[in-house]
């Protein structure tokens, strides 16, 4: 999962954010609430790790202006506060957990993973669609129409990246951040080969393309 932690003591964000990425996922740390809020508001994240006392805008206003704009990532409030007032303020923020510190690294970990299966479950995420174009995550097959399309691991994961992200435009950054990680060998240029990829298994031969490229920004799926 890609796991935004926005955290402005150092030393919590590097341990934080060390232990989720031991753990397999991706992790974008940000210092500062403005800065958090601008980040989450991509839309690009699977699961928010968020302090309350922030500088510039508070944790409780950051998670207020996500779900007044419709951003539903789950949210986990981090917070040293422990109060019942605190938490009640929090989830009525729109927050969907919270974690006091001081904390165990294994239960931010477990609770940053009941998040994301509740977002995968909301999303009914086992299955993706872009106009006749299926993906199912379940049975790691691809479809267009009645035609069953082959990938490699990499294709897949490519596709499913872009379609999680329908109707946004990827760049090559995030592409090659999400799909490739931190291979260093990896270049911008492979995204582009990838993509080509995918145009002819996945829109050869049928009348209406569903990848796009917007010019000077990066690849988007629209039906």
């Amino acid at each position: 999962m890609d796991v935004l932690v926005v955290e402005d003591d150092p030393r919590v964000a590097r341990l934080v954010a060390r232990a989720l990425g031991e753990a397999g996922h991706r992790v974008t740390v940000a210092a500062d609430g403005a800065e958090g809020l601008a980040e989450a508001e991509k839309g690009i994240h699977d699961v928010i790790v968020l302090d309350i006392m922030l500088p510039q805008i508070n944790g409780f206003e950051v998670s207020r202006r996500l779900r007044a704009q419709q951003v539903r990532t789950p949210i986990l409030m981090l917070t040293a506060r422990d109060a019942v007032p605190d938490r009640v303020r929090g989830l009525d923020a729109g927050a969907d957990d919270y974690l006091v510190k001081p904390f165990a690294l294994d239960e931010l970990l477990a609770r940053v993973r009941a998040l994301g299966r509740r977002l995968s479950q909301a999303d009914g995420e086992d299955v993706l669609r872009a106009g006749d174009l299926t993906l199912d995550l379940g049975r790691h097959e691809v479809r267009r129409g009645e035609r069953e399309i082959e990938l490699t691991p990499r294709e897949f994961s490519l596709l499913h990246y872009l379609l999680r992200h329908q109707g946004q435009v990827m760049t090559k950054d995030q592409i090659l951040d999400h799909v490739w990680g931190y291979e260093n060998e990896a270049s911008s240029n492979v995204v582009e080969i990838y993509i080509h990829y995918l145009r002819e298994k996945v829109d050869r031969g049928f009348p209406r393309p569903l990848i796009r490229t917007v010019r000077g920004v990066g690849y988007t799926i629209r039906p």
